[in-house]
């Protein structure tokens, strides 16, 4: 028999966290790297090293592959439409990841689709950033359409003078201003669509950030009315099949009570997300096998939660170089734990794990997220931060 070959562009924690569910699925997994170490290619059996912005390596990665997806979105997009004009299977197609890729398209598309925007405006100056934050008020946020993320190509601009300080991101090119919305919380709303137009969500979940990087993920959000999760769920499954999407994406949001829609549209991410990661072990289907149907143009999977609360907690690198040298004290402390490693070097603030704990007969909340966050303190720092204060 004859099984697809999938071929992901980016050699990141995204495209190592398929591997596995490629594996049980019989899916061949390729990977174009960014190099001979990166984080996915000890976890596939066939990997190339290449460069994602070159249209020739793009080329010739894509020759063998049934579906060609990515562990980002920075491919060039010129480079993705030359892919489809050779009659490369590109998911998903440039038309719909563009929206992803550029603050300025998406923020464009959501009005269009009269979804629940934050105020915006495309800036070219100061002048019209001055301008932009007298009209909203201040403060105002500005991103760098493309290539930002976990808080980067993000400035907090707080007053019409402050604005000066923001010339040196003025360098020919519009900038993306927004006013800076007065959340309660942040929400993410994963979902999975098809080629054939099959979409499926994943409950709602509450997000929280430390620093501009998801740290910490609840799943379900909690105490989140029906109406609001039902309408956040839907808007996201209304972006997905009016875009085009096929694979995972994540919307991100901002819960605002008072607001007509009680939420606004943060961004968008085409691909398996942080925010996801949690599916990994509390839901029926994963995120990244989900993502491997979607894009092979396969039913979906149930997107039900496997436990009635779910806790990822990141591990960022911290005083514990030696990541593996915490696993017995992490898993004797919280067997009930899952640990996901990425196979990085540490570094302080980087990414390298996370934990997901998953609520067991007559857990707390509370104790949900303690223990998530005891194993990721404990392969953080190399100690039990519960023996230190008891």
């Amino acid at each position: 028999m004859t099984f697809p070959v999938i071929g992901v562009v980016g050699g990141g924690q995204l495209a190592r966290m398929m591997a596995p569910p490629a594996v049980e699925l019989g899916f061949e997994l390729r990977v174009l790297a960014e190099g001979p170490d990166v984080s996915a290619v000890a976890a596939v059996a066939h990997s190339a090293v290449g460069n994602y912005t070159d249209l020739e390596d793009l080329t010739a990665f894509a020759k063998g592959v049934d579906v060609l997806t990515f562990d980002h979105e920075h491919v060039p997009e010129r480079h993705l439409r030359a892919l489809v004009d050779s009659g490369i299977n590109v998911q998903p197609h440039p038309d719909a990841l563009r929206h992803a890729q550029d603050k300025l398209v998406m923020r464009a598309a959501v009005d269009r689709l009269g979804l629940p925007n934050p105020r915006w405006k495309a800036v070219s100056s100061v002048e019209e950033l001055r301008k932009f934050g007298d009209e909203t008020g201040w403060p105002v946020v500005l991103k760098t359409p493309r290539g930002g993320y976990d808080g980067k190509g993000v400035r907090i601009i707080n007053s019409y003078d402050d604005a000066a300080q923001a010339a040196d991101w003025f360098t020919g090119s519009e900038l993306l201003a927004e006013e800076k919305v007065p959340f309660t919380r942040e929400l993410s709303a994963l979902v999975a669509r098809s080629p054939r137009g099959e979409a499926r969500a994943w409950p709602v979940v509450h997000s929280i950030q430390v620093n501009g990087v998801c740290d910490e993920v609840i799943a379900p959000a909690q105490d989140l009315p029906a109406g609001l999760a039902r309408a956040a769920a839907e808007a996201a499954l209304r972006i997905a099949d009016e875009l085009g999407v096929t694979g995972v994406m994540a919307v991100e949001m901002f819960e605002v009570p008072g607001s007509s829609a009680g939420f606004l549209i943060n961004e968008l991410a085409m691909r398996p997300h942080n925010s996801g990661h949690w599916t990994m072990d509390g839901a029926v289907t994963g995120q990244f096998e989900q993502h491997l149907r979607a894009v092979l143009d396969l039913p979906l999977g149930d997107t039900s939660l496997a436990s009635g609360v779910v806790v990822m907690k990141n591990i960022l690198g911290g005083d514990n170089a030696e990541l593996y040298s915490a696993y017995p004290m992490a898993l004797q402390a919280e067997p009930a734990a899952k640990i996901h490693t990425y196979g990085k070097s540490v570094r302080p603030g980087r990414k390298i794990g996370h934990v997901n704990a998953i609520a067991l007969p007559g857990d707390t909340m509370a104790q949900v997220r303690e223990r998530a966050e005891r194993a990721a303190a404990i392969l953080r720092d190399g100690r039990d931060p519960r023996k230190e204060t008891s």
